[in-house]
């Protein structure tokens, strides 16, 4: 029985790391994709977790595999294409940590997973199913996603869903709308930013936005707001809570890590359970994300910095939050 089971992306994020004697940019080669991201936050936590998903038949996907299986990660529904290469993103960093991407997949393996590649008997053994919207972007793996959220939503799984806007990945923005509501529609926990709110709902109003989600049926909503923290919503109630003060280095894969934290309180929930937390049990899992993804600001790259569990206490004990 698996924890999570996630759905979608594994690549590599080439991560800036200084420059070359020659005074040329040097880039480090880090795992990366935002549902890989939040499985190995849930394995470093102690969870069981399982990945399913498509790399290139070559040193990338080889890596990649190799560094799942290193975090505890199942790879049993890991799949390898022949014919096409594994997904590369380089992140550009700004002073303050903030980053963007260039991606090189064009195409890339991970838009090759084909609904046959997709193992039933994991999801089926699984308790939350994972799984964000860049595994809806093209064809097949978008037939393949929407076929395992049916199997998920049939065997009563919780899904966890972030849709991850990434403009460049998609034809156009209008698909890019579409195909992103599409998967709200299976969501009982979503992970969001306030960019991602504006975007989907055109309410810039927290509170408004959030509701308007809330009525398509989603029972927790997040909308992570960087250093101002997390706003929640959940059963018309909401509240914002704030994060921790760390120094940040790099912010990618906070939001995975985040998420991870959400889903490893989650873990031994049922969907009927979902719809009876307390609202201190819902600051609660805020505040333990809020730990999660702060602490993973405070290193590069997306997994290498995934905190542990002792590290993740000692934070929400010791360490001060951001007041605004």
């Amino acid at each position: 029985m698996f924890d999570v089971v996630a759905l979608g992306e594994l690549l590599i994020d080439f991560t800036p790391y200084g420059t070359s004697a020659n005074g040329y940019p040097l880039f480090e080669r880090n795992p990366g994709g935002a549902p890989a991201n939040v499985l190995t936050t849930l394995a470093k936590l102690g969870a069981d977790v399982a990945f399913i998903g498509k790399v290139g038949d070559d040193q990338f996907g080889k890596f990649l595999k190799n560094c799942l299986q290193k975090n505890r990660i199942d790879t049993s529904g890991l799949k390898t294409s022949p014919d096409v290469s594994t997904t590369l993103a380089f992140v550009h960093l700004t002073d303050d940590g903030d980053r963007s991407f260039s991606f090189y997949r064009n195409p890339g393996a991970d838009m090759m997973l084909m609904s046959e590649d997709v193992p039933v008997d994991i999801i089926k053994s699984s308790r939350i199913f994972h799984f964000g919207s860049i595994s809806l972007t093209d064809e097949p793996s978008r037939s393949a996603t929407l076929n395992a959220l049916k199997l998920a939503k049939e065997n009563q799984l919780i899904i966890s869903y972030d849709p991850n806007l990434r403009p460049p990945l998609w034809k156009s923005i209008k698909e890019a709308e579409g195909e992103i509501k599409r998967g709200l529609v299976y969501a009982d926990v979503l992970k969001i930013s306030w960019e991602e709110l504006v975007f989907i709902t055109k309410e810039k109003d927290l509170d408004i936005g959030t509701k308007i989600l809330e009525d398509l049926g989603i029972s927790l909503i997040f909308v992570t707001l960087g250093a101002a923290g997390t706003y929640y919503r959940y059963q018309g109630k909401t509240g914002k809570l704030h994060t921790y003060d760390v120094k940040v280095v790099d912010t990618t894969g906070a939001g995975d890590a985040f998420l991870g934290g959400i889903l490893y309180k989650l873990r031994g929930l049922s969907l009927e359970d979902l719809k009876t937390l307390t609202i201190a049990e819902v600051e609660d899992l805020v505040d333990f994300g809020n730990a999660v993804g702060a602490l993973t600001t405070t290193k590069k790259g997306a997994t290498p910095a995934v905190p542990s569990i002792e590290e993740v206490v000692y934070c929400i004990k010791n360490i001060s939050k951001i007041e605004p």
